[in-house]
């Protein structure tokens, strides 16, 4: 799976003219490592560490450009961050957020799915995409 989007990408930044750069590359491998919803800075504390010659700009350009080329997808739960998650062909799923503590948990759910559907027939519309955020408090924070 990583393979098959380190190669998306690739391909998408060469159909742009983009050459490849090892700080990119480095930027890419550290974001598909990581399994969940990052915002640039957080992407940035991650690699300054051991990759020091990286700066915030060249984190926040490059993953604008993974959610242009459809490996990622930019996610905002209001409080002003914008995330990045890993974009997986087919598949689908809702996320629950604290308000307090700020964890966000990914699930799935078949009823919820079938339900969207049946309303969305009921009222002739055809969904075409869909994101489903419940707010409130984890289990920690209640």
């Amino acid at each position: 799976m990583i393979i098959s989007k380190k190669q998306a990408f690739q391909d998408f930044a060469s159909a742009k003219g983009l050459k490849s750069t090892k700080q990119r590359d480095i930027i890419l491998d550290s974001f598909l490592s990581c399994h969940q919803h990052l915002t640039t800075e957080e992407l940035y504390l991650k690699l300054k560490t051991d990759n020091p010659n990286i700066g915030f700009a060249t984190v926040y350009r490059t993953l604008k450009l993974f959610a242009e080329s459809g490996i990622a997808r930019e996610i905002q739960f209001g409080d002003g961050q914008t995330r990045y998650e890993h974009m997986h062909a087919g598949e689908h799923h809702d996320h629950l957020v604290c308000t307090r503590c700020g964890a966000i948990v990914e699930f799935e759910n078949e009823t919820i799915e079938k339900l969207q559907s049946e309303v969305a027939a009921q009222h002739g519309f055809t969904i075409k995409n869909h994101k489903l955020e419940l707010y409130g408090y984890c289990v920690k924070c209640s």
